[in-house]
């Protein structure tokens, strides 16, 4: 595999949206062992092996094990030694998310429009090339650890990127349904929501679309508050939260608390029959919030004609929530670590564009019943 670092050059600023992006190429998880994480993932989430890199490979740093369902990529990464940045992420965060990787059809221009609109360098525009052709990366860090990677793939037909193998295994469980990323949320710090709402705006052209305050997103004891980024296109969208001033400690206080600084605090994943999806997570050990039945009670009244009936969607704790365009479906698990940090949103939309206003006080209640079970409320 040959790496080529490009140099910056000067770029056309003529088009309206200076960052086109084509949608999440993947979500790469530093883990403390990525080999039983893939187990695991595909296990309990019905992921499939796709590929591998490791000493095997030429890579004697560390290991990533690759794996996919439909048009969602994870990439598990541990490292193979102490003493260097991806360990001590791991020592500092526990298992989590710092690569949010973006689909773009010029790696080299995304690079050179975000740095220099103020963006920090993560990685400089750098191609990769084997036989199936060349990739080109490039990046930039956002809040906490978190980095952004901008991939350009357009010229390559491998099974991954250079550097990496198939990884072919006769361990392979049905998927569960999950096709793709439907938003990243990060939980920052106290008073920061707005100045990652404006790096957002200014780095990388987003529009906030939707904002909820302390009153939106809150309950007789805890509040946060929240912003959401879209790109131009609305194929990438990013919700911002950080923590509102309450009776206790919040949701993204905990968080942040025993994350040890901002993340990435869940990734929501978009399914086309989130009864059978959650029916099948749950079957498998994957657990979620538990939502009162008071909750369904008035739900119909609130939210209006759906096509689905009620009692399997109260059966599994599935949450409802209509806009102007349409309603949601959506739930959430239980942090999939022993920190109470990282988790996953199961979401299927019906025309809704939204992100389930209505469903948050019941949301945050579910929550809270959790944290004050770990005695961090």
């Amino acid at each position: 595999m040959e790496t080529t670092t490009i140099q910056p050059s000067t770029v056309n600023t003529a088009s309206t949206d200076f960052l086109p992006l084509q949608g999440t190429d993947y979500v790469e998880f530093y883990v403390g062992n990525a080999k039983q994480a893939a187990h695991f993932y595909k296990t309990a989430f019905g992921f499939q092996s796709l590929a591998y890199a490791g000493p095997e490979t030429g890579v004697k740093d560390k290991v990533s094990y690759v794996i996919r369902q439909h048009k969602l990529t994870f990439v598990l990464t541990t490292p193979l030694r102490a003493g260097n940045v991806i360990a001590d992420h791991i020592y500092k965060h526990g298992d989590g998310v710092k690569v949010i990787a973006l689909k773009v059809e010029d790696a080299k221009d995304a690079y050179e429009e975000t740095t220099k609109r103020g963006g920090k360098p993560y990685l400089q525009p750098t191609v990769l090339k084997d036989d199936n052709g060349e990739v080109v990366l490039s990046g930039i860090h956002t809040y906490g650890e978190t980095a952004h990677l901008f991939v350009e793939r357009k010229n390559y037909h491998g099974v991954f990127m250079p550097g990496f193998i198939e990884w072919k295994s006769d361990y392979n469980p049905a998927e569960t349904g999950l096709l793709y990323v439907d938003h990243c949320v990060g939980n920052v710090g106290w008073n920061q929501m707005n100045p990652w709402v404006k790096f957002y705006e200014e780095v990388m052209g987003f529009k906030n679309i939707l904002s909820f305050d302390d009153k939106d997103i809150s309950t007789e004891y805890s509040a946060l508050m929240s912003k959401v980024m879209s790109n131009g296109n609305g194929f990438v969208k990013f919700p911002i939260n950080e923590p509102a001033e309450g009776k206790k400690k919040s949701q993204v206080e905990e968080y942040l608390d025993f994350y040890d600084g901002e993340g990435v605090q869940h990734v929501a994943i978009a399914t086309n029959d989130i009864v059978k999806t959650v029916a099948e997570l749950q079957r498998r050990g994957i657990e979620f919030l538990n939502i009162p039945d008071s909750y369904y009670v008035d739900v119909l009244d609130r939210v209006g004609h759906i096509d689905e009936d009620l009692a399997p969607l109260q059966e599994l704790g599935i949450l409802i929530d209509r806009d102007e365009e349409g309603y949601l479906l959506q739930i959430f698990s239980k942090p999939l670590e022993d920190r109470p940090t990282l988790f996953f949103e199961i979401i299927q939309r019906k025309g809704a564009k939204s992100f389930g206003k209505g469903n948050f006080k019941a949301l945050f209640e579910a929550l809270e019943r959790e944290q004050d079970a770990r005695g961090n409320l």
